[in-house]
């Protein structure tokens, strides 16, 4: 399973983006973006985001 972050919770911070050891997260519109074909389900996103944006699918 893969994180997705929630675009309604996420405050485009990018902490989650600088912890994702295979830099599956990058910038969308006005939110942080998961790309679930490289995502490994580490938790790091999901561990470090101060508003509880990351959540697995």
């Amino acid at each position: 399973m893969a994180y997705k972050i929630d675009p309604d919770v996420c405050i485009d911070c990018g902490v989650c983006a600088a912890e994702c050891p295979v830099e599956a997260i990058s910038e969308g519109d006005g939110f942080h973006v998961i790309d679930p074909d490289l995502c490994t389900d580490c938790g790091n996103c999901a561990e470090v985001c101060p508003v509880d944006a990351p959540k697995q699918e």
